[in-house]
């Protein structure tokens, strides 16, 4: 089966090259491989000791900030290697501070591999969730370095948990260590002979807790919200955005809005434009205007949201009509209650903030408005919702403490300071 694998990763290469003609995205990525090797020969040499940590794109980056950042901070003779499989993930963190190394990870195949460990050598690696790819793991299993997956979740409905993926679950059998988010993907690998995993939940919680720590005012947001509510919608899509306007048509100036649409560009933003028959500025072209003569804000740069849920009462998170909802527990850990698509059965914390009354799973904008109506006549709920959603985020942080100390503990961190 590893051969048929080969065989379809070459033909997926393929595939990707005829579309990345029309598709910046696509483009951007298949450009940024060409150079990977260039970039890792003229830039690692042969004496460093290098941490190598994949993550798939943004979400899982977050994942991975706090596993970097206490890496960094104890193992200061490392140098960590950083690799993305999309660009959005490479072009917003590429400029990370903390990364000493970043680049595309080269397709999975296995002369690609090859040269990757060979040239890298990593100490230790780290998959971030679900990014794992095969002939990386046995290439890395030949040369017996250590290798490990975190934040994972597992389902009986994953390929490799069937007959046909049988090939690909010898290989995961063989990874260093699993550190996974919940109790059932941890019973999942047991039932399957993976004895080498720990439950630890999931790294981004501590990143969220870091957001709040760090988090600094914006006196734009502060200015334009004023003293009414602010609804944020995050990530959003086109399905999500249609009801966010109706939402909006319904209590105009009741509310303060922002939009921050997953996609940013021209035309997107357009598009939004078009469709609003209330009064909305970008966040960009805010100079000297008076922001209380608008009623939304649509954010058209990269890496602010983060920060403007602090200013947040309710919100929207895009994705849940598509693939999956995009982060909650950035909106959760300021406390507000959420609302969220239908296609979230894949995400451990949407599952988690809906059974405790914080995230609101819709399928139209009449629940939004319904459920907006009891919140603005009984205020207590309001209130007690939002204590519920920032103790649920305070409380599920350290997976990455845990992580730390299951690999090396506290020896082995003071040998290395």
């Amino acid at each position: 089966m590893i051969f048929a694998y080969n065989l379809l990763i070459i033909f997926y290469g393929y595939i990707l090259n005829i579309i990345s003609f029309k598709n910046k995205k696509v483009k951007l990525m298949i450009d940024g491989r060409k150079n990977s090797f260039k970039y890792l020969i003229e830039n690692i040499s042969s004496t460093e000791k290098i941490i190598w940590i994949h993550c798939s794109s943004m979400g899982e980056f977050e994942q991975a900030r706090p596993l970097i950042s206490k890496l960094k901070s104890k193992l200061t003779s490392h140098k960590v290697l950083v690799t993305f499989y999309s660009s959005s993930g490479y072009e917003a963190y590429k400029n990370y501070e903390l990364m000493d190394f970043t680049c595309y990870l080269p397709l999975d195949t296995k002369n690609n591999a090859k040269q990757f460990i060979k040239i890298v050598k990593p100490e230790l690696t780290f998959f971030i969730k679900y990014d794992f790819w095969p002939n990386y793991l046995l290439e890395l299993q030949n040369h017996n370095l250590n290798h490990y997956i975190i934040s994972a979740i597992f389902r009986n409905n994953q390929f490799f948990m069937k007959k046909s993926g049988r090939w690909m679950l010898q290989i995961l059998k063989k990874v260093s260590h699993f550190f996974v988010q919940n109790e059932d993907s941890k019973y999942l690998l047991l039932t399957k002979n993976i004895n080498k995993v720990t439950n630890v939940g999931d790294t981004r919680f501590d990143r969220v807790l870091d957001i709040i720590k760090k988090s600094e005012s914006n006196p734009i947001i502060k200015e334009f919200k004023d003293d009414k509510p602010l609804f944020i919608g995050g990530s959003t899509w086109n399905k999500g955005e249609e009801m966010i306007f109706e939402f909006i048509n319904h209590y105009k100036n009741k509310f303060k809005y922002i939009i921050a649409p997953h996609e940013i560009n021209y035309k997107r933003l357009s598009e939004i434009e078009a469709k609003l028959n209330v009064k909305s500025i970008r966040y960009s072209h805010i100079k000297n205007q008076k922001l209380k003569n608008f009623d939304i804000i649509l954010i058209d740069k990269i890496g602010l949201l983060s920060s403007i849920y602090k200013y947040g009462d309710i919100s929207y998170i895009g994705g849940g009509f598509g693939k999956g909802i995009h982060n909650t527990l950035e909106a959760a850990c300021f406390g507000m209650p959420i609302f969220i698509g239908p296609n979230n059965s894949r995400f451990q914390e949407a599952k988690d903030l809906k059974k405790i009354g914080v995230a609101i799973e819709i399928k139209s904008c009449q629940k939004m408005i319904a459920f907006c109506d009891y919140l603005l006549t009984k205020s207590g709920e309001w209130e007690k919702i939002k204590n519920k959603s920032s103790n649920y985020v305070k409380d599920k942080t350290g997976a990455t403490e845990k992580i730390i100390s299951k690999l090396f503990g506290n020896t082995y961190l003071s040998s290395k300071i």
